[in-house]
């Protein structure tokens, strides 16, 4: 990638307004055709994202997540119904023909999966892969491509980036297949990149390497960054705003500060409450995880009201019966919970 049309390419994105969003998404729900009737899996989506800035969307496996990430770029099956409206860079995909929208995904909206292996074709060397990549989205001949390919893998800091153009995927380890995912997705310069578990299957240390590589690309290339996660490890280090997902539904959304800070819904309390932490003044010392009770209720459950209820402690016969609204808490928070205040502070006092 030379450095001229990357900083054309970024100084482009920067003009306008600062408030622009360039993703967009209104009420987004996605549901299934199965056994006589349509089955939700997600409902009532609501965010956005604006450049330079990172999502990340956490919760447990089962509440919609990965879902979420396919239907923001209409990889569902034909089966799936997506409803609402999703405007990326001022366009409604739900309205573009699919040839138009294979123009845009893959080239201004990318997304990497958490198996690298799964992406990459075994046959295939490297840098016929990013050469195909870079071919799909640009005029160029196969010298002029095999050069972009090296490039990029320079720009995600693959040694030996020449010889590695020449090398299968098995003959990486896990970490460098990653970076080599990362680089076909960034082979267009995406104004938007979505990242599903990108580090699940990685060891700490190179999850760590992983995520500083995101976020130093995502400053030089001004890109917006949707990261999806169950781990609050990294939503802490590396997100701006958290959306927190339940069954299929929105739950809460805050700046990653104030979540961290004070969590709104009881769900999210649960997860701060379940991740790993030290015991201050035990060095070294694990403090006891507190597990959450029960099982994310499988889409087409027919469980009515607040879908959190069943696993929590302060749940009332309201919150079984009515499915509560998400409503604003000051200026950069929401949360749909029957037990909360005005004031952010639940009727019933402090969970356990």
């Amino acid at each position: 990638m030379s450095a001229p049309a990357r900083g054309e390419d970024v100084a482009r994105r920067q003009e306008g307004t600062a408030s622009a969003p360039v993703l967009a998404v209104d009420r987004l729900g996605v549901s299934f055709a199965g056994a006589g009737r349509r089955i939700a899996v997600v409902e009532d989506l609501t965010f956005s994202v604006r450049r330079g800035e990172t999502l990340a969307i956490v919760g447990e496996s089962g509440c919609g997540k990965s879902v979420t990430a396919l239907a923001l770029t209409r990889l569902l099956p034909r089966t799936a119904r997506i409803d609402g409206h999703v405007a990326f860079e001022g366009q409604d995909l739900a309205a573009l023909p699919e040839k138009r929208m294979r123009a845009v995904r893959g080239n201004r909206l990318a997304i990497i999966f958490q198996d690298p292996m799964a992406a990459l074709n075994p046959v295939m060397t490297i840098g016929a892969q990013l050469a195909e990549a870079i071919r799909a989205h640009e005029a160029v001949d196969a010298k002029a491509a095999r050069a972009r390919a090296e490039e990029l893998l320079e720009l995600v800091r693959i040694p030996q980036a020449r010889h590695r153009l020449d090398e299968y995927p098995h003959r990486l380890s896990g970490g460098m297949r990653q970076r080599v995912v990362i680089a076909m997705a960034l082979a267009s310069n995406p104004s938007l990149l979505i990242a599903d578990e990108p580090t699940t299957a990685l060891d700490v240390t190179i999850q760590a390497q992983i995520l500083a590589l995101l976020k130093r690309l995502q400053e030089e290339l001004g890109m917006a960054l949707v990261l999806i996660t169950h781990d609050l490890g990294v939503v802490a280090e590396n997100a701006d705003r958290v959306l927190v997902m339940y069954a299929g539904r929105q739950v809460e959304q805050q700046e990653v500060t104030g979540l961290f800070d004070r969590p709104l819904h009881p769900y999210t309390r649960r997860l701060m409450q379940a991740r790993p932490h030290f015991t201050p003044g035990a060095a070294g010392e694990r403090g006891r995880l507190q597990e959450i009770p029960g099982i994310v209720p499988a889409p087409g459950s027919g469980q009515g009201g607040c879908a959190f209820h069943a696993r929590c402690d302060i749940a009332t016969d309201v919150c079984r019966a009515a499915r509560p609204l998400l409503l604003p808490f000051g200026a950069q928070a929401s949360a749909a919970c029957h037990q909360l205040r005005g004031d952010g502070v639940h009727l019933t006092g402090a969970l356990p």
